[in-house]
């Protein structure tokens, strides 16, 4: 039978890139779910996901489907004839079947004798299957917020600028998101402006690369990125901290990605390393680079999505929007440590955990009953226990852990020491979190422990 490939791409505006992965994957697999529900024969299928692209090949797809056999029952013959007339529920069997009561056969059970349908059916051309099959595989895609756009109702992640359904060469007539399926699509958004007519499903990938500057492929851009980083990180004797959440994000974020090294003042190296590398990763999208010894170098790499004439204004443009973060979470470290900790404690006050549970700082109040409780029964230090109950949640109510979410307890751990409290209280300060997931560490300091084990049995209880 013959066989070609089929492309499908939705061309949009930039989708969600945290989203991005999850939502190719299950664009592939509702899409391989439709083929293997219709019967139509197939090779590999091979996705494609871009911040502004979605697609799909499915590789040496049949022409049409086989032919098959349609077998129905219908209901008892005891029930299909009165008097020698066929019931209404015979008529009713034979219409829902396209045939006539006289065409219909007897299927002899166990059970009885009953009205059976049999005929063999054509397969239909895979062009007239796929609009149907890739209609509801949209429609079963993980979207959390839909939205809309223009004059009609059509719902996506995002705008949809085109479509491209094709069989080999040929263009498959169907219309989604108000736009009519062709061969038409753009390239990179600054390096080709101009529309790209795809030839063929063949040549999809090799024409956005070539003429488009896009590499659609996920997997091979995510590699690229990673090559660049580690060869840059060679060049300069240092090390790049690549977490892959992070990787993953910035590979959803460019189509022609190049690796870039900025760096800033030495002076930001005296703030916590935890603060320097929230602030590269999760807000900048940056990599932090360290030394052999491990110990942060005033470095960053950053991944631009184009090839620049003047990389050296699109570095100092990087730096000075990292500079400014920076110098934010200075002003705020600074700041934060103008009071001791304790001083915040009355500020959880202000802040409601739970309506009918009262505030935080009530919470902490019944988390210092629980871990003198705690600390009694195994015997460890009691007035630790009760100390780091009470500092426990104060460094929420910093300026520091208000711009930072993700910092809180670390910036607890450090503001703690710099008030002189001991290590272990310190310590606890940071482990009360702990183990963020299953697969997390736990706390390793016995007050650490206790602060944990008081903090959820107060949420459970």
């Amino acid at each position: 039978m013959k066989t070609d490939n089929f492309l499908l791409e939705i061309h949009t505006e930039e989708l969600p890139p945290k989203t991005l992965q999850k939502l190719s994957q299950a664009l592939m697999e509702a899409i391989e779910s439709g083929l293997t529900e219709a019967g139509l024969a197939h090779g590999d299928l091979q996705l494609f996901a871009t911040p502004r692209r979605l697609a799909v090949i499915v590789k040496a797809l049949a022409a049409k489907q086989p032919s098959r056999m349609i077998e129905r029952r219908g209901p008892a013959c005891c029930a299909a004839f009165k008097d020698g007339k066929p019931t209404q529920a015979c008529e009713g069997f034979a219409k829902s079947c396209g045939t006539t009561v006289d065409k219909l056969e007897t299927l002899t059970t166990d059970k009885g004798e009953f009205l059976f349908y049999k005929k063999s059916e054509a397969g239909k051309p895979a062009t007239t299957l796929m609009p149907e099959i890739v209609e509801k595989a949209i429609k079963l895609l993980p979207i959390a917020k839909p939205m809309r756009w223009g004059k009609h109702q059509a719902q996506f992640a995002r705008p949809v600028h085109s479509i491209i359904m094709m069989y080999g060469k040929k263009v498959i007539p169907s219309n989604f998101f108000g736009k009519k399926a062709d061969k038409k699509t753009q390239g990179h958004r600054f390096h080709q402006e101009k529309v790209l007519m795809i030839e063929s499903a063949n040549t999809y990938e090799a024409q956005l690369e070539k003429q488009g500057f896009v590499i659609p492929d996920f997997e091979k851009r995510q590699q690229l990125i990673l090559t660049g980083l580690l060869a840059c990180a060679k060049e300069h004797k240092a090390t790049v901290i690549i977490e892959k959440p992070l990787l993953n994000e910035v590979t959803a974020l460019v189509e022609w990605p190049v690796v870039l090294l900025g760096q800033f003042p030495k002076r930001f190296l005296e703030l916590p390393r935890e603060v320097l590398i929230s602030t590269m990763q999760n807000h900048q999208k940056c990599f932090p680079l360290t030394n052999h010894q491990g110990k942060l170098l005033p470095l960053f790499m950053t991944v631009s999505n184009l090839q620049s004439l003047s990389p050296e204004l699109v570095i100092k443009g990087n730096e000075r929007v990292m500079i400014a973060r920076l110098s934010d979470a200075e002003f705020f470290y600074k700041a934060d440590r103008m009071q001791p900790l304790k001083k915040y404690r009355d500020d959880l006050k202000n802040v409601i955990f739970q309506a009918k549970l009262g505030t935080v700082y009530e919470k902490t109040e019944r988390m210092k009953s629980l871990a003198e409780f705690i600390a009694e029964k195994i015997g460890a230090n009691v007035d630790e226990a009760k100390r780091a109950s009470e500092l426990s949640k104060c460094d929420l109510m910093t300026s520091m852990v208000s711009e930072f979410p993700e910092l809180q307890g670390v910036m607890g751990h450090y503001y703690a020491l710099h008030d002189q409290e001991s290590n272990e209280i310190a310590m606890a300060l940071e482990e009360q979190y702990m183990p963020f997931n299953a697969e997390a560490d736990l706390p390793k300091t016995q007050t650490g422990k206790i602060l944990a084990l008081a903090d959820r049995i107060d949420t459970l209880v």
